[in-house]
């Protein structure tokens, strides 16, 4: 089986053909860095992915974290994996040079993190959490509590996790009902109960930092009445040594389809001693601070979904060459030799729409990781601006998109080895299980298109629409070679369309009952999110099409032929689905919303 975790060529492709990734080293942030050292970041978290993580992924889904004696217990690899990716750099990777960080773009944070959860979803969901609970503290945290738990995050030393969901209120974090009842010393007693809390007890750090929303008794009712806070499970001194234990404790560990790696579990808060929590920031901001990390966290599921789609294709495309099985249709004679499957074109059809799918999904990723080096670094403050309303407008589709098409190339990779891919003697089963948690966790793909349709599109009078269409016009004109001008013309008819709908429903959701327009707010997110891809299949096309040009040996130029085929492949078979999302959307069907519960 082919120990390839991301195509490197496709990833230079992407990173410095099609997104022009060594243009940031010209900003004052990252000048001391240059390709040579973006590459040989990718090249180490390439190498220690291969080496740490993929080494035990199969052994982490069979041998999952057992709940002993109120403890958990895991592989030792899992450990030895996190400590190789602290000690790398890699938690603080995008920090500044003064906190131990590397000060990378995070267009290259996001290609490196791409490989350790490709090659290992489990093992990698413990780093990457910590990062973004990191980050949480040192936006919003005050200077005690980032000195006293920011170094230690950084290096390793501790973890971090994000603590929201509760059993009676899922994803409706308004019907919270854990307390927080301040103390004389200034903290506060944390009392209730979180679940599906995602690294929540592990044995791997010497503490776990839980960012945990909560409400402060007399706190407005819903959203506006929650606070966030920092609850260690150990509490620590102020020379961040980790002291008494807190009053955090595992009710139980959560057994998954997939994702096994990574403990996922109900945690009780006071019950059986004190839990003492500090305030981040103001009292009931607690939500408005949580989002950037719920962001980031949904940016990271996005990508996460492209690369295991991405690392399940790479299987079936081997598997594909290598297995011989039958003989091609025309061909009469049984006595010939075998073909390898993938010479059949129905196994070639399953192999782009993988492709389509994944190399889609990494570029749409990527493009929100660029927009995120824009927002914080680039030179002219209204591109800064500008790229912070893109990434806030498309967030729920790069967190969607991929998490839904993610799972389907891996869908199609089972089915390209056929009965052998629904056994585990092959690692094809495991990418889909793995991969089937990304559209629900970080918030559920339906309230990602709630979210698109009922708040993101209309914000700020839709100046976030209107930045990313001037955006889109950039690549439909450079498209002027034969294919990519008729591709960039579907794309500008179907976003023609896609804009007329929209101003439909903007002006039934002003005069009408919003749970109408609402009703088929997927229908809306499949449309943005394929016109989306379509654009970053162009952007690729276009930059294959120059490539190929000036292209010297036959594999780069098969290279460049193979993105221009599965760019034909999204606009010929994809985006041409839309139509029906057109209808639905224009008629503002009510089939789904008219359907009485006793009816079924």
């Amino acid at each position: 089986m082919t120990d390839t975790l991301i195509d490197r060529r496709d990833l230079a492709f992407q990173l410095y053909e099609v997104f022009d990734t060594e243009s940031l080293t010209g900003r004052e942030r990252f000048s001391e860095h240059s390709r040579e050292t973006f590459d040989a970041v990718i090249e180490t978290a390439d190498r220690i992915a291969r080496d740490k993580f993929a080494s035990h992924n199969s052994l982490a889904d069979k041998d999952e974290p057992k709940f002993v004696n109120g403890e958990v217990e895991m592989l030792p690899q899992v450990k030895a994996a996190f400590d190789a990716y602290a000690d790398a750099g890699f938690i603080a990777g995008r920090y500044d040079y003064e906190l131990g960080g590397m000060q990378l773009p995070e267009s290259v944070m996001a290609a490196c993190n791409g490989f350790f959860t490709a090659a290992n979803p489990g093992t990698a969901g413990y780093p990457f959490l910590t990062t973004a609970a990191a980050n949480l503290i040192r936006v919003f945290g005050n200077d005690r509590q980032q000195n006293i738990f920011l170094p230690h995050m950084l290096s390793g030393r501790f973890s971090g996790t994000m603590a929201l969901t509760e059993p009676h209120a899922g994803s409706s974090l308004s019907d919270i009902r854990t307390s927080a009842t301040p103390t004389e010393d200034g903290d506060y007693l944390i009392r209730g109960a979180k679940i599906y809390i995602s690294g929540g007890e592990q044995s791997i750090t010497e503490n776990i930092v839980h960012m945990v929303l909560a409400k402060i008794k007399g706190a407005p009712p819903g959203v506006k009445g929650i606070s966030l806070f920092i609850v260690p499970k150990f509490v620590v001194d102020e020379d961040g040594n980790s002291t008494d234990r807190n009053g955090v404790s595992l009710a139980g560990l959560i057994h998954k389809l997939g994702y096994r790696g990574t403990t996922s579990t109900a945690l009780s808060f006071g019950d059986d001693a004190p839990c003492h929590g500090y305030l981040v920031g103001e009292p009931h901001q607690g939500l408005k601070y949580m989002f950037q990390m719920m962001n980031e966290a949904r940016i990271g599921v996005g990508f996460g979904a492209a690369v295991i789609g991405y690392r399940g294709y790479l299987h079936s495309l081997e598997y594909a060459k290598d297995r011989l099985q039958g003989r091609k249709v025309s061909e009469k004679n049984p006595g010939t030799p075998q073909v390898a499957i993938i010479e059949h074109a129905d196994v070639r059809r399953m192999l782009l729409a993988q492709k389509a799918y994944s190399e889609g999904g990494m570029a749409l990723c990527l493009y929100g990781a660029r927009l995120m080096d824009d927002q914080h670094t680039h030179p002219d403050e209204e591109k800064r601006v500008g790229a912070g309303k893109l990434l806030d407008l498309l967030t729920p589709v790069i967190k969607a998109w991929p998490s839904e098409y993610g799972p389907k190339a891996n869908d199609l990779a089972i089915q390209v080895y056929g009965g052998a891919g629904y056994t585990r003697e092959y690692p094809v089963e495991q990418c889909w299980r793995d991969n089937r948690l990304n559209p629900i966790h970080e918030g559920t793909n339906g309230i990602q298109a709630l979210d698109l349709l009922g708040r993101k599109i209309w914000q700020d009078q839709s100046h976030g629409l209107q930045l990313l269409m001037q955006e889109m016009q950039v690549d439909l004109e450079a498209a002027t070679t034969g294919r990519c001008q008729q591709w960039a013309l579907s794309l500008s008819e179907t976003l023609q369309q896609a804009v007329k709908v929209t101003q439909i429903l903007g002006k039934s959701l002003m005069s009408e009952d919003p749970d109408k327009v609402l009703a088929n707010a997927s229908c809306y997110l499949h449309l943005f999110g394929h016109i989306m891809v379509s654009w970053m299949w162009l952007r690729q096309a276009n930059a294959a099409a120059q490539g190929l040009g000036s292209a010297t040996t036959d594999d780069e130029r098969s290279f460049y032929q193979g993105k221009l085929q599965a760019a034909q492949y999204f606009f010929h078979w994809e985006l041409p689905t839309v139509a029906q999302d057109l209808v639905l959307l224009r008629n503002q069907d009510d089939t789904c919303l008219n359907m009485k519960a006793d009816w079924f």
